[in-house]
């Protein structure tokens, strides 16, 4: 045989074929590279096992991703909010099990194969305050990533103590009766023409005047409206002097001061006991709440209510000296608090008729009166003689004894009743007594638009709300209504309880000791998703001189009724629409849990934009949720000017939660 040359070798079929397919490659391979460098993402290879990263032809480019924002709403396409890019999860290696919860932050590969986030996604333009409305963009950029929203505008000048339920005038208007205090009661804007923009302070707005010098003095300028000095300056309601509301303690029944209307009470009553069997108390009618910021220093916690009347700043006066208090009417429905609630409900001067439609609004006070609590009522009728008077105490008479009602004082111009500690009066009245028991099946901790009822609410069989224990010991010990409410849980209970006061009482003394909540101007506190009230206890163990108001929402269980056992203030509210409340009245809102479970129902910038509103310049947002609702948090905040912070919880930073901690700035005026 011939052996082969040079030549011949590369003369081979073989060869050829290797040759051209090498050569066809290379080519594929440069115009691949060549496209992918014109716009298209490029491959990226991994020749060796090391931590290697490469750089994404993306690098350094800004994307408007605002016409996508309507992909991530579940209702309507809002054009100022941000859009939560999510990456390809990242799969652990096989000896570990998945995240229950995919990542969707960036950050970059280690040598695991995980995402680490130890990276920062942008700061706070500290300008945005000064120059909010020059610019129409906010940026959250890092080195590789960048998002542009549309910052919100500011509401007009008109809407500074807008309270959208409450102020729909377009609604009221389209009203066909208004006789029972119809135009009071909450007509929501419809979806399409809610709010979506950031209500604006009134000019020369300060930080509030901290408690308790707050209880006697406020800022003119916070609250700039002389009506109820002109009104009620002769009653010693409130006073104007120089730069400053004066608040000398009156009331229109008790000119003298709270405190000695307190003590006549306590003296008619013994009983009562404030601070001690006493410690919720609703007063109706409330004015600008003397008489609940004089029970403060007493141990009593009063829900101060009155309507958005012709008085209508009267809460807003309440709120910013720092007293509990919301905007509710006695009109045709419920109000928002459990049954049994209170152990004193009062009324001074409250311009309400009790006794008309068969006495329906004083049943809803005996719905929310505490078995063997008591209502006191201070009203002409009590003490003056005319005849139209006369007659009105005695329907007011007639009808307190068919609610079996005991009037225990009569002195001067307070009338005290007590409501019976069970239901043995009520079944022993003849057949077809008015007003008659409510059906078994009523619900009276139904309370979310339900009609009032002209029936009077069944007590629990086995004495349930009438044995809670006496402050501050009611605070800790789990209550018997934590039994019979509508619960995920029937079990363990009490379990479930105690350790939800643990966690909280932990997680805020962990807040005060690295954030210095006790540096904080912390006065009038709303938590938003309260489950049991741990939080509220909480801060109460810290000797933390605020209120707290704990909202239950209607998508979850109602807890009211333990909330209220336990010596705390609550309220029922669907976070999918706005608050009862005025602009800039709390300094800190807390939500835990919240949006993960909302988001589903509404958008999650609704409610960021009811939160903007009702909190005050200078005031604190405290969000703990999981992981795949921060992004868009984080975002929405930047957008309405507030300083985000997006931080790890005491699990640290693989955990499926964050921590959004955010402040609000003054924006112009």
């Amino acid at each position: 045989m011939k052996p082969l040359t040079n030549t011949d070798f590369f003369k081979t079929p073989l060869i050829l074929k290797i040759t051209a397919f090498s050569l066809i490659s290379i080519t594929f391979f440069y115009f691949g590279k060549h496209w992918s460098n014109s716009g298209y993402q490029q491959l990226l290879f991994f020749p060796t096992p090391q931590n290697s990263i490469f750089i994404s032809p993306n690098n350094d480019k800004s994307f408007n991703i605002t016409p996508l924002i309507s992909q991530n709403q579940s209702d309507q396409p809002p054009t100022d909010q941000a859009i939560t890019l999510t990456p390809p999860p990242i799969y652990p290696p096989p000896d570990e099990s998945p995240l229950s919860v995919p990542n969707p932050t960036f950050g970059i590969i280690d040598s695991d194969g995980k995402m680490t986030d130890d990276f920062e996604v942008g700061e706070f333009d500290p300008d945005i305050a000064e120059n909010w409305g020059k610019g129409t963009e906010n940026d959250s950029a890092s080195k590789n990533f960048k998002v542009r929203v549309r910052k919100y505008e500011l509401c007009p000048e008109s809407m500074r103590e807008y309270i959208p339920c409450l102020d729909n005038v377009e609604a009221i208007n389209r009203l066909k009766l208004t006789k029972k205090g119809e135009r009071f009661e909450r007509h929501c804007p419809e979806k399409g023409k809610q709010r979506n923009c950031l209500v604006r302070p009134p000019k020369g707005y300060r930080q509030p005047i901290p408690w308790p010098r707050s209880r006697d003095e406020v800022w003119y300028s916070n609250v700039p409206h002389t009506r109820l000095v002109e009104d009620k300056g002769g009653q010693n309601w409130i006073s104007k002097e120089k730069d400053k509301f004066k608040f000398p303690g009156g009331g229109t029944q008790f000119i003298h001061g709270a405190d000695k209307y307190l003590d006549q009470i306590s003296q008619m009553v013994p009983d009562i006991t404030f601070g001690h069997h006493t410690r919720m108390i609703l007063d109706v009618g409330c004015g600008v709440a003397s008489f609940g910021a004089y029970l403060l220093s007493r141990n009593v916690m009063t829900m101060s209510i009155a309507p958005k009347d012709v008085h209508e700043n009267q809460i807003q006066f309440a709120l910013e000296r720092g007293v509990p208090a919301m905007v509710a009417a006695f009109a045709t429905h419920r109000l928002l608090y459990p049954s049994q609630a209170f152990e004193l409900i009062h009324c001074s001067r409250c311009r309400i008729n009790w006794t008309r439609d068969d006495g329906i609004l004083l049943l809803e006070v005996n719905r929310m009166l505490r078995a063997g609590g008591y209502f006191a009522w201070a009203a002409q009728p009590v003490y003056k003689h005319e005849q139209v008077l006369e007659e009105q105490w005695e329907e007011m008479l007639n009808l307190t004894t068919h609610l079996c009602w005991e009037l225990v004082k009569k002195e001067g111009y307070i009338a005290i009743w007590k409501k019976p500690l069970n239901n043995s009066c009520y079944l022993s009245r003849d057949p077809g007594a008015i007003p008659p028991l409510c059906d078994p099946d009523d619900d009276p901790d139904n309370v979310w638009y339900v009609d009032l009822k002209a029936c009077i609410s069944r007590l629990p069989e086995k004495g349930y709300g009438a044995n809670v224990s006496t402050w501050p010991s009611r605070l800790y010990t789990p209550p018997d209504r934590l039994q019979s409410i509508q619960y995920e849980s029937y079990i363990a209970r009490k379990e479930l309880l105690k350790a939800e006061n643990k966690f909280w009482s932990e997680t805020i003394a962990g807040y005060v000791r690295a954030w210095h909540w006790k540096k904080f101007r912390l006065r009038n506190v709303m938590d938003m998703k309260a489950g049991f009230g741990g939080f509220a206890a909480a801060l109460i163990d810290q000797g933390l001189d605020c209120w707290v108001l704990n909202v239950v929402p209607v998508s979850g269980s109602n807890t009211l009724p333990v909330l209220y056992d336990r010596g705390l203030l609550g309220v029922m509210h669907d976070w999918c629409e706005p608050f009862d409340t005025y602009p800039r009245t709390y300094d800190l809102l807390h939500a835990a849990g919240l949006f993960s479970v909302e988001r589903k129902r509404c958008n999650m910038s609704t409610i960021m934009l009811e939160m903007d509103r009702i909190l005050r310049p200078g005031g604190r947002v405290y969000i703990r949720d999981s992981l795949d609702v921060m992004d868009e948090l984080l975002q929405i905040a930047k957008a309405m000017g507030w300083q985000a912070t997006l931080r790890d919880t005491s699990e640290g930073p693989h955990a499926s939660y964050r921590i959004l901690t955010c402040d609000k700035r003054l924006l112009n005026h």
